[in-house]
């Protein structure tokens, strides 16, 4: 199962797992892209909202009793709205982390009880590089993937004796509806090297078959992550530069 099927990254795995070999389940609340990928790949659609957990425990049932034990849940689908603390409404900061993270926990909790009774199965999560280095401008974002990241560690340390498996996902720039949507300024000053989705779909199905836990979308980001570990002040110095540099670079407005 994978949620966020309709496009981007969650699109391009949906067709690189079919190719692999998956009988693929396809989320989205956008029915029509969802049914679209499913045709495409002939694979089965679900539209479910999954920040609700009685919805997605239901869809899980629902899945299993057509296709079978589910091997694999792939937790893609996230949102990317808000801007800084001071202007972010409660409602946005509920939103995000209902459907950033709080939707990982639902299908945990749905489909991990079977894992554990199987002796197998795979956990995936997508965050964002924003979840390990942070991002500039949206807090929320930032916030909430970090939280996904602290939730694939956990489970990953915690259940892989008992067979489970987890990789994370968290891919700088990918040309994805979220990504073209984002402002432009702010896109190309942080994103870091745009990769395709079917990049990123390529490097999750290689990082499952060698049972590998992180998947970036570029070197660079190993190194950004070894910059940051090793120095922290610095690397904190380079990133409030780079905030400046993104202030004085704003229209004036009035």
């Amino acid at each position: 199962m994978i949620t966020g099927g309709a496009s981007g990254i969650g699109a391009s795995s949906c067709r690189a797992f079919a190719a692999a070999g998956a009988h693929v389940a396809v989320v989205d609340r956008n029915r029509e892209g969802c049914e679209a990928v499913a045709s495409e790949i002939d694979g089965i659609a679900l539209t479910c909202d999954v920040s609700d957990e009685a919805a997605v425990g239901a869809m899980v049932a629902d899945v299993e009793s057509r296709l079978g034990p589910i091997d694999i849940f792939f937790s893609n689908a996230g949102v990317a709205t808000g801007a800084d603390i001071l202007t972010t409404p409660t409602a946005v900061w509920n939103d995000q982390w209902a459907i950033n993270v709080m939707a990982h926990v639902h299908a945990v909790r749905a489909v991990l009880p079977g894992m554990l009774a199987r002796g197998s199965g795979y956990l995936v999560h997508t965050a964002s590089m924003a979840g390990i280095l942070t991002s500039h401008g949206n807090v929320t974002y930032a916030t909430t993937k970090h939280a996904v990241v602290g939730l694939a560690e956990w489970l990953s340390i915690t259940y892989h004796h008992r067979g489970i498996r987890v990789t994370l996902v968290a891919p700088l720039g990918v040309r994805t509806p979220m990504f073209e949507e984002a402002d432009p300024a702010f896109a190309a000053m942080v994103a870091g090297p745009i990769k395709e989705p079917e990049d990123v779909a390529a490097s999750v199905v290689d990082a499952l078959r060698a049972e590998r836990f992180l998947v970036l979308s570029d070197p660079i980001a190993q190194t950004w992550m070894e910059r940051k570990t090793g120095d922290t002040e610095r690397w904190l110095r380079g990133m409030r530069r780079l905030q400046e540099q993104m202030e004085s670079s704003e229209p004036a407005t009035g």
